[in-house]
Order: structure tokens, then C-alpha cells, then sequence
């Protein structure tokens, strides 16, 4: 049997918790009895702990009891987890035995544990889309990678958001066991065993807003309004109103973008509406979006969100609305 620890806290994610336990939970039943998981939930203390949506969990161990060591360790995120002080207790345990694991890492913002652990120094990480420039501020010594669904790095594993966890077990399923237990798991869970793409398909994909009468304010809403038009960076600056080099300087220092990297989100960022809530051909899209070709929005949506247009549609395409059925009059 290979051990399995879920790190939890108060406020932690339900989800970061249960999605992997299932995939194991799931791989037991397609394993010869012996060669499965052996499931434990560790905490610190064996009370009850409330969950980010009202659940209470409780502890199989407690950070005493668990002066073990295990195969795998995970500790599941939670949403106010980036913003909490170090838990003391938390750190030394993952620092003295979570590492004693063969696998140790992270559901989610599990990531910033592992940090105050001081675990991702010098290792490439991930976690989810919305906390990883948080992420890479507080652990400048962590090469935090912003769009990788899970991501391993020697002993040490971290997942982005919530679903993600289910992914990397999935992940370290097909590594004990096998592709093929790892898709039956996937089909018992009704989910892909290998999602397609990172997760910026799933995050709002374009940058902060600048105040309007900025220079880069002035470009964001040209360019929004005009996005079928061929924008070199000469014609930014004069939209902007400022020199070249000045306006390269503020998409760096403001957007840690290039002019030519925002224009090209602004246009992924409308293909993506489009795509989700309409049935326009690939071409018409691209027309519209000023990629020129369907050719080339697919180059573009692979390149920065590792999907095709038509994987993408696929994934997120909104079902249409239904008009409610009238019952016919009676009398």
C-alpha cells in the first residue's frame, strides 16, 4: 500500500481536499488489494475544521501522530491562505516529515505552505493563475511557472486551482499504476485524464486597467474598438501620444507586457467571448478579432493558451439558451 497524507487547515478548500482523495479512493477499486492507497487527512489537532464552504473536516492525525513517513504528501490551499501569517506548527512538520516523502507538494495555494516552509526555494512551481505573481513576490527564490495545470520538479509537486488537484493526482496515479488505471479513474470521475493546454484558457486573460486618460489607457481603448486594425509600435505611440521608447518602457514597468503581447490579449481575450457565446466560423472570428487568418488565431491560441480555437470552443462553449415550454391551454 502506498501512504498518502492531505495536509488540511481552517478555511482550507474542500475541493483541494476531496478531488484527489477520489482519484485514489477510485484507483483502489481497479488495484489488487495491497498495491492501492492508504488515505489520512493530517491537521493540527483532531477537531473539527471548517472548510472555505461551510463543510467541517476533521483530522485522521494531527501533526504529533504523524511523525511518519508517508509515500505522498499534499497540502490542499485554501483561499485565504496566501494572506495568512507562517503557521508555525504547519512549517516545521512538512519541513522535518513531509519531505521524507517520495512525493511532497501541493493542491493549489497549498504552494504558499510549502513556501513559509521554505520548500520552494529553487524549484519550478505552480498554482493557481490568480495567486501566482503573489506567489513568486513572496518566494523570489521559487521559479513560479503561471500556466501549468500541475508540475513536478524532483520529489516536489504543485497543481494550479481547485480542479487542478484532481489532475495531478490523476498524474501520480498513471506513475504508481499506469495510463490506463489513471483513465479508467478519469472515466469513474466523468473527467479528462489529461486536460489539453495550461490554465490560462481559464482565467480573464486581459491585464489591469490604466487610468483613461493614460497613454496606455488611450491604447487600451483604441485598440479595443479598433482591434481589426495592424497596430506597429509606431502607431501605439501615436495613439499613446509618447515616443516609442517610452511607450515600451510603460507596458513593461506597468503591464510587464510588450505593446506586441498586449495587442495579441486583446484579441485572444475577444476570440475567447466569441468563441464561448457564438457560432461564428473560426474565420469569421479570426476576421473579426484582427488575426488576419484562422491560421493564424490557432498559431496564437496555442502558443499562449496551449489549445486550438476549436479545443477551446469545445471546452467552454455556452449551451444556448431554451425558451420554457408553454403548456397548452386547457378548457
Amino acid at each position: 500500500m502506498r501512504s498518502i497524507a492531505i495536509v488540511i487547515h481552517d478555511g482550507v478548500q474542500a475541493l483541494d481536499v476531496a478531488g484527489p482523495l477520489d482519484v485514489f479512493a477510485e484507483a483502489n477499486g481497479f488495484l489488487e488489494r495491497g498495491d492501492g492507497y492508504e488515505i489520512s487527512v493530517v491537521g493540527a489537532g483532531k477537531r473539527p475544521m471548517r472548510a472555505s464552504n461551510g463543510l467541517s473536516m476533521t483530522p485522521d492525525m494531527d501533526f504529533t501522530d504523524a511523525r511518519i513517513v508517508f509515500d505522498t504528501v499534499l497540502v490542499a490551499g485554501g483561499p485565504d491562505l496566501p494572506d495568512r501569517p507562517r503557521d508555525e506548527e504547519m512549517s516545521r512538520w512538512l519541513a522535518e516529515w513531509g519531505t521524507r516523502a517520495a512525493r511532497y507538494g501541493s493542491v493549489c495555494t497549498g504552494a504558499f505552505a510549502l513556501g513559509q516552509a521554505g520548500l520552494l526555494d529553487d524549484r519550478n512551481v505552480t498554482t493557481h493563475w490568480e495567486n501566482a505573481p503573489k506567489l513568486a513576490r513572496m518566494f523570489p527564490r521559487a521559479r513560479v511557472e503561471l500556466d501549468r495545470i500541475h508540475l513536478r520538479d524532483g520529489p516536489l509537486v504543485t497543481s494550479a486551482g481547485v480542479t487542478a488537484g484532481i489532475d495531478l493526482a490523476l498524474a501520480l496515479v498513471a506513475e504508481d499504476h499506469g495510463a490506463d488505471v489513471a483513465l479508467s479513474c478519469a472515466k469513474r470521475l466523468v473527467v479528462v485524464a489529461h486536460r489539453q493546454g495550461g490554465q490560462s484558457q481559464f482565467s480573464p486573460y486581459l491585464l489591469p486597467q490604466s487610468p483613461p486618460a493614460s497613454p496606455l489607457g488611450r491604447v487600451r481603448a483604441y485598440v479595443q474598438e479598433h482591434v481589426r486594425e495592424a497596430f506597429p509600435i509606431d502607431r501605439l505611440a501615436q495613439i499613446a501620444g509618447t515616443s516609442r521608447r517610452n511607450l515600451a518602457r510603460l507596458f513593461t514597468s506597468e503591464l510587464s507586457v510588450t505593446p506586441h503581447e498586449f495587442v495579441e490579449s486583446v484579441r485572444i481575450d475577444l476570440a475567447r467571448n466569441l468563441l464561448e457565446g457564438t457560432d461564428k466560423p473560426l474565420k469569421v472570428v479570426a476576421f473579426e478579432c484582427g488575426f488576419g487568418s484562422a491560421e493564424q488565431m490557432r498559431v496564437v491560441f496555442q502558443k499562449r493558451l496551449g489549445v486550438s480555437p476549436i479545443g477551446y470552443r469545445g471546452s467552454f462553449r455556452l449551451a444556448p439558451s431554451r425558451p420554457s415550454r408553454v403548456p397548452p391551454a386547457t378548457g
